[in-house]
């Protein structure tokens, strides 16, 4: 199965590299990948031309990071009459799904799909999205299927019809996130499906050459937001830098509105997902 929503990934130079879209194309995934007018004929040598979408203008030359391109794309879906549209970072390796505790590998969109399903139950969503994986699984302690009024980061299905852009230059992920939060909505990130996304500042490429760039340890970015949202978030130094600190608890009594004309099967739907055991390389069944 596939997802009903468009899939955008925004890429910045990054076509050697390209992960999400390596990772989609190996699930058998469509997507458009959105691209700046300057870098198309390298996109193009090595992306399917019918898979590339190209901005009207090179937007980082405008010093606001990716918010501009994150805009357009939004217009871009608002306009093809879109109600939600999928936006993924260019550096998430693969996607998995929880189960019982331990991940597996997802070889298909299913998971997309299950989530635009679930998503469209209720009226009153405005952003869900994938967990990162190094959060769940493995010898952590088991966690719901998914978590309400909490942040979605880079890989987010966007209600296209809420009256909220991205907007500044740094953590718009998180922004967005407390806007809609404020305004009554609810946000979903889903435990039980998970994205593999290359730790922040680790590759060039993306934002890394230019937004992250600067020697205040990531100061600028936690006392932004802090000037943004000052009744909820504190600045504060963990790991050797500046980070946010985010209170969510304020948002706690969102709660999620079921459409009224939903009808639900008394059964567990899997959508045919199953669990398959990979035979190493080199062995096989007698």
């Amino acid at each position: 199965m596939n997802p009903n929503y468009p899939i955008y990934i925004i890429s910045k130079g990054r076509y050697e590299s390209r992960h999400t879209a390596k990772s989609l194309d190996k699930m058998n995934m469509p997507y458009r990948i959105v691209v700046e007018p300057n870098e198309y004929d390298l996109y193009r040598k090595v992306i399917q031309p019918e898979k590339i979408l190209v901005t009207p203008e090179n937007f980082s030359e405008l010093g606001r990071g990716s918010i501009p391109v994150r805009n357009w794309v939004w217009e871009h879906a608002k306009e093809a009459g879109r109600d939600r549209h999928w936006l993924l970072d260019d550096n998430i390796v693969g996607f998995e799904r929880l189960n019982r505790n331990q991940r597996g590998r997802v070889t298909s969109g299913t998971i997309f799909k299950c989530a635009e399903d679930f998503v469209d139950r209720y009226e009153n969503i405005a952003l869900a999205g994938f967990e990162y994986r190094q959060f769940c699984g493995g010898s952590r302690r088991k966690k719901p299927p998914f978590r309400l009024n909490h942040r979605v980061y880079s890989c987010t299905l966007i209600n296209t019809n809420i009256p909220h852009r991205w907007r500044g230059k740094f953590n718009e992920d998180t922004d967005l996130c407390l806007r809609v939060l404020k305004d009554g909505w609810v946000t979903m990130t889903f435990n039980c499906f998970l994205q593999n996304k290359i730790k922040t500042m680790t590759m060039s490429g993306g934002n890394t050459d230019t937004v992250y760039q600067g020697g205040d340890e990531r100061r600028e970015f936690a006392e932004s937001l802090k000037r943004q949202h000052p009744d909820v978030v504190e600045v504060v130094r963990r790991y050797n830098r500046w980070h946010h600190q985010v209170n969510y608890k304020p948002f706690q009594l969102n709660s999620l509105i079921k459409k009224p004309d939903l009808i639900l099967e008394n059964r567990v739907n899997n959508y045919g997902m199953v669990l398959v055991k990979r035979i190493p390389k080199g062995e096989h069944d007698e």
